[in-house]
């Protein structure tokens, strides 16, 4: 099974690593952009789906039935596997047969971060202001937002401060 470690020394093996997945996810989707997709019972009993059930998916342009054990590493597939009859535990009906797994996501947050100071302002590019998952410094929207306000205040206060001084 691929893992980063695969890339030894390399600084960017987590790019690799998920170039590898997108490129299954790819091949698993039909190779047209439609995305990978099978039905929770399938997933559980590792066969692949060949048709919908009763869930009708959202994703446009669509969805093509697979077995998305192919598009994600094994632990991945395993983790998954074991996590669906817990949630359906506290969620009747969460891993429902004829529920649609759509796959698979597989960008991440920048693998390097543009470093700042105290007031958020790069350390190298006075005046620039790194901020959110680009810069390194969220892994999500929320984070992203957060970090967003964050910079802003920032920014606002540079401006003031530059105001106050001339």
């Amino acid at each position: 099974d691929l893992t980063p470690a695969d890339y030894p020394g390399h600084p960017l093996a987590g790019i690799e690593f998920q170039r590898h997945w997108e490129s299954s996810a790819f091949e698993a989707g039909g190779r047209n952009y439609r995305a990978p997709a099978q039905l929770v019972g399938d997933f559980l009993r590792k066969r692949p789906s060949v048709a919908l059930g009763s869930v009708a998916p959202s994703y446009t342009p669509g969805v093509h039935m697979t077995d998305l054990s192919a598009c994600v590493p094994d632990y991945a597939s395993a983790a998954i596997r074991e996590a669906l009859p817990a949630f359906e535990k506290q969620i009747k009906g969460f891993a429902m047969n004829d529920a649609v797994l759509t796959g698979v996501e597989t960008r991440t947050s920048s693998p390097i971060r543009i470093k700042r100071d105290h007031t958020c302002q790069s350390i190298n590019t006075r005046g620039l202001y790194p901020a959110g998952e680009g810069a390194g410094y969220a892994g999500g929207i929320l984070s992203a937002a957060v970090d967003g306000i964050e910079v802003a205040e920032a920014v606002a206060t540079s401006i003031v401060a530059s105001a106050a001084a001339g």
